[in-house]
């Protein structure tokens, strides 16, 4: 894999640049630079697979750039890590306080540092990244799963490997084709999402459930979570959190807070 991986530098600082490029490429890895935000946004086309994030000047160019990064759908889930400048440099070229309170990224280390002790940290993030969560879309509704898709497709590390209509389908699927996580409806035909999440839970224990439906009241809450479910998301909120709640699940985390609250017993 390393000798397909493309990694974007940038960093104002030539010396650094030219370091840790060699650095990188001495581990198979394809490197490409910037030295400006306006550049780095030409090379984002290249698709690198990871952005490291260095210092630019004046201050507040850095932050600009990864503002654009978190707010373009093509590029918001590319994996980050943001260098630092040293802090008595952060005034002319770092992140300044209120910038490093907004700051998403995936690693952060601060100047100096040395570009051969952050390869394991880049090799770690980028295996992350390539590790696809494998969803199961299950509700009754033609519509709503096909808009689950079109919203999914747009981020990398999440594939829909299939569809369920029903519980007795969903946990038929489930067997098959072993999902990381199912997104599962509560009120379906022929066997209820519920119902389906007891079997699924049993039979296939690494399959995490997200129950996502129109039903938000706190008792579908407590029941979703009696039957195994790892997170429970309205469809009326669906749109800001249904990736985020996928990724936690996946992850074995329940999904929201309030979720991991509710009473199991």
């Amino acid at each position: 894999m390393a000798d397909k991986t493309k990694i974007l530098i940038v960093d104002d600082e030539p010396d650094f640049r030219e370091a840790f490029s060699r650095t990188l490429e001495a581990k198979a890895f394809q490197v490409v630079t910037a030295s400006s935000k306006a550049q780095a946004q030409e090379m984002m086309k290249l698709e690198p697979d990871i952005v490291v994030l260095g210092t630019l000047a004046p201050a507040g160019q850095a932050f600009a750039l990864h503002q654009w990064l978190k707010q373009h759908p093509r590029h918001r889930d590319t994996p980050l890590m943001v260098i630092d400048s040293q802090y008595e440099e952060r005034f002319s070229k770092g992140w300044r306080k209120f910038e490093g309170m907004q700051l998403e990224s995936d690693d952060y280390v601060t100047k100096p540092v040395e570009p051969s002790s952050l390869v394991p940290r880049i090799k770690s993030l980028i295996d992350q990244a390539t590790r696809t969560i494998r969803v199961l879309v299950v509700d009754d509704h033609t519509m709503i799963r096909e808009g689950i898709g079109a919203v999914l497709a747009l981020h990398k590390d999440i594939e829909v490997v299939g569809e369920a209509v029903n519980g007795q389908d969903a946990y038929e699927k489930a067997i098959r084709l072993m999902p990381n996580v199912a997104l599962m409806d509560i009120v379906m035909p022929v066997m209820s999402g519920l119902e389906a999440t007891k079997r699924i839970v049993k039979e296939c224990p690494l399959t995490k459930i997200l129950v996502l439906t129109q039903y938000d009241e706190e008792e579908n809450m407590l029941v979703a979570r009696h039957a195994g479910a790892y997170g429970f998301i309205p469809k009326k909120a669906a749109g800001g959190e249904l990736v985020t709640g996928i990724r936690s699940v996946n992850a074995g985390k329940y999904y929201p807070v309030a979720f991991a609250e509710a009473s199991a017993s």
